[in-house]
């Protein structure tokens, strides 16, 4: 366990720190921070404010006003990682949602209120999605053998049962608020006690069942009194929100029960359910002013013994032994230093006996293990169930230098740094922790745990975690946390095996995404950076491809099975000829007539596909290299017919409207372009198609493509967005120090900037990279930026045409990476 990097606020004048303020953190699914500060000034109280950063550009935050009247008390992000919870020391409770679905834009259009009560727990309710890991089943072929989906209930559902959204939360005074969403956009919001004999609720937490229920955990913050559990259950009638209550079995802490600590630790000051859909399962932490004991507790049906009096007088109950409820502890620790703040994992991974046999078996450790920190600055990740320390983490205020012997310093006078708030990545690979000062740290978890693995078992385990990504559709920044430059070659290709033993029907829905996992992985080594051009440019190719082929339509409504796109693919595949009017002709050219206005406003996509395929035809006699983008698509038979399919389809929009055309400068006036590229195109496809022998470029082709340069002007592709991101920069173990607010000047990896295509100088013009337009050096256009590859676009549409709205929309939440998206600054650089 190792520090990436620290990231510290710049110092305000008369700014303090409350140390009686707690902090709330929590990390969304999508690699999104959101977390407070216990920062005050004289002129302002930025503990109302909530910060919300992405990993990859932490000094690029964004403080939402929120308009709390009290400090904020808890932070929740949804399943999905597009809306937040927040809720205050007043029982305001706040619902933010991404405005236009920028990451740095947020407004919050519905909320709750419990007036002047405090919330302690907050949730939102369960969409009845759960999906299980089977870590021994890494090596199945199969991605339905190694997740698959738990039959669980959601909280409420709606008519068909669809989930219906909304979010539960717990106040001081021991009251239940429940607020649901409708489609309508109304809320519904109800308010009950969770039992009569209302008390002070110091701590709770909120955990949910499979049948439906939701499991309500509270402490009063004395050791001496018991922790009580509630079942709530929500329910719609008539119009209205229901909410009942029923008591279950309470516990006593066991250190509280041994005379001789009874006083020693006055204070329950954690309480955690071990995972959000696990509510037989609790963490305790009890606390005096120096030390702490933690403890795991698990619910269990016991069988209640019956006097024989009555097994004799009722013979049914002698045959059905009669069971209880019972809190059982599983483990406890001994004296600890005192305990700051506990993270729990979110990996799905079960805890039974067997599983935990299987995980050490399989030495996979990731989500086995929770994380605590302590008043004394270091951070232990322990065993969920026996609580055994795995691996330690020491942060120092001041970094020792080398030469500096490695006494021990005497302590210096004030509180130590230590984390008030922390939190686990959705894969447990990452921690991040913000401290007494208001710094935020990111912490690397290594997948070993210390354990020494041998490096096939290591890229297994990331191989495994990158694919339960793909799955479910999570970002995987902090997977490439632990990714080396010497790995990446590895990775990329079992990546690729793994996706090519799946259905058919699997591989489409995920045919992007591997894409964009292929793209980010390899753009952390010198070595594979170009191939990140060709897994853009192949995103942009899928992309234009089906948005063009959903613009045909059949001339006739009640045509048979096969709709046009697909009859140009087969007729395409059929047809060899390199002369691409003879192709044409065989297709029903009615099929293909569009508006002239949607033409022309689809010639800019139009101009990169007839630039793509003359570049990488130019490109072809220096194909042994490697080095050069472009250089994997010369040997990939899909791709160019592809391409090959959407020239013929250009052509024939070409005799519609010539405007739409690609221009090409020839330095002949008669030179047919197009039909000299199709030709070229053609001899190569028939090199590396799928269905049919594959041999080298003959060197009559060769010669004829070292001609095009001296026939056309070769296009210099915009191949690459510009990114400034971390990950690729992480790679040595020196942690970096930044500044929220305050871009750093991060050393770019050299080697990838002297290649052909990714030349970047300061002031060069800008590319809305999916839309093909310039923006020029200086953009005047708002503009959002993705925050994975870099992918600049413009948030206006220039245009009012059908088909370039419907190109649009293809981008409105995610970019082609599936990144974010940010809103950037005008005019900036």
């Amino acid at each position: 366990m190792d520090l990436a990097y620290i990231c510290e606020w710049e110092k305000w004048p008369k700014s303090t720190h409350c140390p009686s303020v707690p902090l709330a953190c929590t990390w969304s699914c999508r690699n999104l921070i959101a977390f407070t500060t216990d920062l005050r000034s004289d002129d302002q109280d930025l503990t109302r404010v909530i910060h919300i950063l992405d990993t990859e550009h932490p000094w690029d935050v964004h403080s939402i006003r929120s308009e709390h009247s009290e400090a904020i008390t808890c932070l929740e992000w949804d399943q999905s990682g597009s809306r937040l919870l927040s809720a205050d020391a007043d029982g305001h409770i706040k619902c933010w949602s991404m405005a236009d679905h920028l990451a740095n834009s947020w407004e919050s259009p519905v909320g709750s209120l419990v007036e002047g009560d405090p919330i302690v727990a907050l949730s939102w309710l369960h969409n009845g999605v759960k999906l299980a890991l089977h870590v021994e089943k890494s090596g199945a072929s199969s991605f339905g053998e190694k997740f698959s989906r738990v039959k669980f209930s959601p909280s409420l559902t709606l008519f068909g049962g669809k989930p219906m959204e909304g979010w539960i939360a717990v106040t001081v005074s021991g009251l239940v608020t429940v607020s649901l969403l409708k489609p309508s956009g109304q809320v519904l919001t109800s308010t009950e006690s969770l039992c009569r004999l209302r008390g002070r609720v110091a701590l709770a937490d909120i955990a949910f069942t499979g049948g439906g229920n939701i499991v309500v955990a509270t402490a009063d913050g004395s050791s001496a009194s018991p922790v009580q559990f509630y079942k709530v259950c929500v329910s719609v009638v008539s119009e209205k929100c229901r909410i009942d209550t029923e008591i279950l079995p309470s516990l006593f802490m066991r250190c509280t029960t041994d005379l001789n600590r009874r006083d020693r630790l006055p204070a329950i000051t954690h309480l955690k359910f071990l995972a959000r859909d696990m509510s037989e399962q609790v963490l305790l932490c009890a606390s005096s002013q120096t030390s702490s004991v933690v403890e795991c507790w698990s619910l269990r049906k016991e069988g209640l013994p019956v006097n024989n009096i009555f097994q004799q007088l009722s013979p049914a109950v002698g045959d059905k032994q009669p069971t209880i409820l019972k809190w059982r502890i599983l483990s406890a620790t001994n004296d600890l230093d005192r305990v700051s703040a506990v993270a729990l994992p979110k990996l799905p991974i079960s805890l039974t006996n067997t599983d935990l046999k299987v995980a050490s078996d399989t030495q996979f450790y990731p989500g086995l293990g929770l994380a605590l920190a302590f008043h004394d600055g270091s951070v232990h990740i322990v065993h969920r169930l026996s609580l055994q320390t795995m691996a330690i983490f020491y942060s120092s205020a001041t970094p020792r230098s080398a030469d500096e012997p490695a006494i021990k310093r005497p302590r210096t006078t004030g509180p130590t740094v230590h984390f008030k708030a922390m939190q686990l990545s959705w894969t447990s690979l990452a921690l991040v922790g913000i401290d007494n000062h208001g710094r935020l740290s990111m912490l690397r978890i290594s997948p070993s745990m210390g354990h020494s693995l041998d490096v096939g078992l290591a890229l297994r385990h990331l191989l495994f975690l990158l694919e339960y990504c793909m799955v479910t559709g999570y970002d995987w920044w902090d997977i490439l946390l632990h990714v080396q430059p010497g790995m990446v070659q590895s990775l990329v290709e079992k990546l690729h095996e793994e996706y090519t033993r799946q259905k058919a029907e699997l591989q489409q829905v995920l045919s992007t995404r591997i894409l964009a996992m292929k793209a980010s992985l390899c753009r952390l080594s010198p070595c594979t950076v170009t191939r990140v051009c060709d897994y853009h440019a192949k995103l942009f190719l899928i992309a234009i491809s089906s948005t063009l082929r959903s613009l045909l339509r059949p001339h006739v409504l009640n045509t048979p099975d096969k709709s046009p796109g697909e009859r140009l693919t087969e007729i395409c595949a059929k047809i060899t000829d390199v002369d691409i009017d003879k192709v044409m002709i065989n297709l029903k050219t009615e099929e293909f007539v569009l508006d002239m206005n949607t033409l022309q406003a689809l010639q800019q996509l139009l101009q990169w596909v007839g630039d793509f395929v003359l570049y990488l035809l130019a490109s072809l006699p220096n194909q042994g290299s490697p080095l050069r983008p472009g250089h994997s698509f010369l040997r990939d038979g899909a791709s160019l017919g592809t391409l090959r399919e959407l020239m013929v389809v250009i052509r024939i929009w070409g005799l519609l409207k010539p405007g739409c055309l690609p221009v090409y400068t020839a330095t002949s006036d008669t030179q047919d372009s197009m039909s000299l590229l199709f030709r070229l195109l053609t001899k190569l496809w028939i090199c590396c198609r799928d269905d049919g022998p594959t041999s080298e470029p003959d060197e009559a082709l060769v010669d004829e493509c070292c001609l095009l340069p001296s026939q056309l002007l070769i296009p210099s592709l915009d191949w690459l967005p510009v990114s400034d991101g971390l990950v690729s920069r992480l790679q040595p173990k020196q942690p970096l120090r930044l500044h929220f607010g305050k871009a750093p000047a991060l050393p770019g990896s050299a080697p990838s900037l002297q290649l052909d295509g990714l030349i970047r100088a300061p002031g060069q013009p800008k590319m809305d990279h999916l839309r093909r337009l310039h923006l020029g050096a200086y953009p005047t256009e708002a503009c959002k930026a993705c925050t994975r590859c870099g992918c600049v676009t413009m948030l206006q549409s220039p245009s009012r045409t059908t088909a370039v709205k419907q190109w649009e929309q293809r981008w409105i939440k995610n970019c082609l990476c599936g990144g974010l998206w940010w809103r950037v600054p005008r005019g900036h650089p």
